[in-house]
């Protein structure tokens, strides 16, 4: 195999790999064992799932995202830090596709993808649009908390 080759498939591997965890986390859901304590979680938009973080005053981020933004693939990686943060226990990251929750979009008055919603207690306590300094986002998560 030339390296081409094996750098391509070690590249494919790594895009996959968020996906996988993100199965893993709705599949754990699903038999009832939950969020997992030890770190945030970041899953797929559902309007049940945000409901019901809403509802129950669950520590929320709503990112809005887009496969085709340059911007929104400079924060993947550091959302996918972030989600498995212990710091960042109990915070859920509810990935929502920009091109396709307009009715979502509309609700919270996001205009841009790459943007974060921030809900602490089932209200929204600030947002961030383009941000990809990875402390800046951090302290973005927390307040959260």
């Amino acid at each position: 195999m030339t390296s081409h080759h094996a750098s391509a498939r070690f590249s494919a591997a790594r895009r996959t790999r968020p996906v996988f965890r993100r199965i893993a986390l709705i599949l754990g859901m699903a038999a009832g064992i939950g969020i997992g304590s030890a770190s945030a979680a970041e899953l797929p938009y559902s309007a049940a799932a945000y409901q019901q973080a809403l509802s129950a005053g669950t520590p929320l981020i709503v990112y809005f995202h887009a496969t085709w933004c340059p911007t929104c693939k400079a924060q993947q990686p550091i959302v996918d830090k972030l989600a498995v943060d212990p710091k960042l226990a109990g915070v859920t990251v509810l990935e929502a596709d920009y091109d396709k929750e307009t009715g979502l979009e509309r609700s919270l008055k996001v205009t841009q993808q790459s943007t974060f919603v921030i809900f602490k207690g089932g209200h929204e306590v600030t947002r961030s649009t383009g941000q990809t300094d990875p402390a800046a986002l951090r302290a973005l998560f927390a307040q959260a908390l």
